[in-house]
């Protein structure tokens, strides 16, 4: 009985103190013994609210990828501004564009409640709800290294600089992904989340009116009815044709010059990407499965570890 007894008090001792115990390296099991219940209760609430916002799915993708590439993937992304928090929520690529943090909030409190406490960090949230939004939308599935801790710091100018613009053009992109250890097959996958989603009006303007040669002219006249030449920047137009599903549509779409972005045609424009858009065409499972892999790879970058941050209990603020 005096075993038993000790043995839930070391389990309990354990679960909450984990936020001070230094951990160094990520497992796709790092949550198994502590709280065994908190992956199953990320991806409940992920597919409660893509069920209700489809749309959702793609926000949730969005959230970790502009998390990473800027000072990796340490949710800096969810922290509010503050006397000392120069949040990244104001700079131009998620400045009233990114979205998704109340249910990345919910995630946290469901997650706290079934582990006793503040055991998941804000980044390992991200980094599986973002997997779990991806299949959620019939998309493939891998595994989620986990480990990561939290930043106590986020910096607008670094968002402003480093996360891809929808500007861009080839060179460019493979510079941006380069800093970040993202070679230029990763590049063309990570593109393929488009494959969920919309884009603003604003995003997408210059390219429907100004870029005659590099578009379908049908293509543009369509979005063109719903993209005024001045005003209407918020008017959401689909990135791909099926923009709850993911699959290969994107690609086709570039290869038929209907990329809605720049920085989407970009990667079908003559250059060193066009034949991976070619066979990611026509290949989804090629492409499933190279998305995957270079998800866990920027899911990876410049990571917190071991005592290093802290397991925010808000994920809008630091402890």
């Amino acid at each position: 009985m005096a075993s038993s007894y000790s043995f839930l008090f070391l389990h309990m001792l354990v679960m909450f103190s984990l936020a001070s115990i230094a951990f160094s390296d990520l497992s796709d099991d790092f949550y198994d013994d502590i709280c065994p219940q908190a992956l199953p209760t990320i991806r409940r609430v992920v597919e409660d609210a893509v069920r209700q916002e489809r749309r959702m799915g793609a926000s949730l993708l969005r959230l970790h990828f502009h998390d990473c590439f800027v000072n990796g993937c340490d949710a800096s992304i969810l922290l509010d501004q503050t006397a000392t928090i120069d949040s990244e929520k104001t700079a131009r690529p998620n400045n009233n564009s990114a979205r998704g943090f109340e249910v990345i909030d919910r995630i946290k409190s469901e997650v706290d409640r079934v582990c006793g406490g503040p055991v998941v960090s804000c980044a390992d949230i991200l980094a599986v709800a973002a997997r779990d939004s991806v299949v959620a939308l019939h998309g493939p599935t891998w595994e989620v290294e986990l480990g990561r801790r939290d930043s106590t710091t986020a910096s607008r100018t670094t968002a402003n600089n480093d996360i891809p613009t929808p500007l861009m053009d080839l060179p460019a992109l493979i510079d941006n992904f380069k800093k970040q250890g993202l070679d230029e097959e990763d590049l063309v996958a990570l593109s393929g989340a488009h494959t969920l989603g919309f884009a603003q009006c604003s995003t997408f303007r210059n390219r429907i009116y100004n870029e005659i040669n590099n578009i379908d002219s049908t293509f543009a006249s369509q979005r063109q009815a719903n993209c005024p030449r001045s005003g209407g920047d918020s008017n959401l137009a689909s990135l791909d044709p099926t923009s709850a599903l993911f699959d290969s549509k994107y690609f086709s779409n570039l290869v038929s010059k209907k990329g809605l972005l720049h920085s989407d045609q970009a990667l079908f424009s003559g250059g060193e990407t066009d034949e991976l858009v070619k066979t990611y065409s026509t290949n989804l499972r090629t492409f499933s499965k190279d998305f995957a892999k270079s998800m866990i790879k920027m899911g990876n970058i410049k990571l917190l570890t071991g005592n290093q941050g802290q397991i925010r209990v808000d994920c809008r603020k630091m402890n």
